[in-house]
């Protein structure tokens, strides 16, 4: 009588285990890498974003200080332009104020703007003030 005995080479049919072939491990790094560089990128564009913001909030912050000190003075700003730099979260800003008259002659507009380093200019503001204080 024989015996059964069972098979002892590879499994083979459906409960047969098996690896990846190259191709597909091949494929798998190929999405992998490409999710990686979208990471990448967007974070990049994040940090980007961060520091234009940062940019943009310390300018406004020297155009209204600015500004501030012309409304403030005792005494009203000429009409005309005037410059100057203000140094600022580390940074050298430019500014450049101009005060006009407006309809009314007991008030002027005062606009200023702020420049970077590079001399693009990141903030604008203005503001009124009367043209002699204690007027009424």
């Amino acid at each position: 009588m024989r015996e059964a005995c069972a098979p002892t080479g590879p499994p083979t049919g459906r409960g047969a285990e098996r690896g990846f072939t190259l191709i597909e491990v091949m494929v798998a790094l190929a999405v992998f890498g490409l999710a990686v560089l979208a990471l990448v990128r967007v974070e990049t564009l994040a940090i980007r974003g961060a520091a234009t913001v940062d940019t943009a909030a310390v300018a406004r912050i020297v155009a209204g200080n600015v500004a501030a000190e012309a409304v403030t003075d005792a005494r009203a700003p000429a009409a005309g332009r005037s410059t100057g730099v203000e140094n600022n979260a580390g940074r050298r800003w430019r500014w450049q104020r101009d005060v006009a008259g407006t309809p009314d002659p007991r008030v002027v507009r005062i606009d200023v703007a702020v420049a970077d380093e590079r001399g693009t200019v990141q903030a604008r503001t203005v503001a009124v003030r009367r043209a002699r204080p204690g007027e009424a």
